[in-house]
């Protein structure tokens, strides 16, 4: 991950959109790429990272391990559900590197569109892209808020007649309003194949007090809000959905891999992986 350090005037690579970033304001993305350990950040993104760390410490655990959920739920959808089509909506720039490889050092024929519209994001994401294997990665700019046209750009690289995985492993919680997000989901998975998944994660409400005060903090300073749901919320973006065991669960507890890293509490993130009832697609 990482890359060069941008803020020492190496900007190369992002010249195209770089009058689109503004160094000076935090961003949900740099923030959480600094939270992994990454260098794609700024001090604004740092300085904001670390009050929240001071005000909610069980930050620190969020972004490594959605990313942990996000290999794991890939690497079964690949190798045990035998999914060849990925379309992943708010990838940020801790997870861009991290997924490509993971998809296409299992299956180098694998088709994946990573949808973001961020500028930063994008630019890492089609750098990634002019090295992408024999299957197909693309790199969309289109909202979450604007199903429609997400899908119909996707649809330029993905057959939604057969099955794919729809993973949203960060993007919910810029949505505000329960019913809303569950639309929007419901609307992303409506031309899926039956037999088609969806993973996604979801930061709670009701996990860790402290995140409540942490979210409000970045609420005060940024203008993309931050919605914590709680369990019964985020299991009500998979209405319709059959999920899969162990179901609806704290992250680092979604089917930890041996000798992976255990906390003695759960990390305030809801995790889920559910499929699309229909008799085509490999059962879980």
């Amino acid at each position: 991950m990482g890359g060069n350090m941008i803020e020492h005037g190496q900007f190369d690579a992002f010249r195209p959109r770089a009058e689109l970033i503004d160094t000076a304001v935090p961003n949900p993305a740099r923030v959480a790429d600094f939270l992994n350990g990454g260098r794609n950040n700024f001090e604004a993104d740092r300085r904001t990272a670390q009050t929240m760390l001071t005000i909610a410490p069980a930050v620190e655990a969020i972004v490594p391990f959605v990313l942990a959920f996000h290999q794991r739920a890939a690497s079964f959808l690949i190798r045990e559900a035998g999914i060849r089509q990925f379309l992943e909506v708010g990838t940020g720039l801790a997870g861009t590197e991290t997924g490509r490889d993971l998809v296409h050092s299992v299956d180098p024929g694998c088709r994946v569109v990573h949808v973001d519209n961020d500028p930063m994001v994008l630019t890492h994401l089609r750098a990634f892209s002019t090295s992408a294997s024999n299957g197909a990665f693309a790199a969309l700019d289109a909202k979450l808020t604007d199903p429609a046209a997400l899908l119909a750009g996707a649809a330029e690289t993905l057959d939604f007649r057969q099955p794919a995985a729809l993973l949203l492993p960060s993007s919910l919680p810029f949505i505000a309003g329960t019913a809303r997000a569950a639309a929007i989901v419901s609307a992303l998975m409506a031309p899926f194949a039956a037999g088609s998944y969806l993973a996604l994660c979801h930061v709670a409400s009701d996990l860790d007090p402290a995140l409540a005060a942490g979210v409000d903090y970045w609420n005060r300073i940024s203008a993309r809000h931050f919605t914590l749901r709680s369990r019964a919320e985020v299991a009500g973006l998979t209405v319709g959905l059959d999920v899969l065991e162990p179901g609806l669960v704290p992250v680092n507890e979604w089917r930890p891999a041996p000798g992976e890293a255990r906390l003695g509490r759960p990390v305030p993130v809801y995790a889920v992986l559910a499929r699309k009832t229909g008799e085509t697609g490999a059962a879980s």
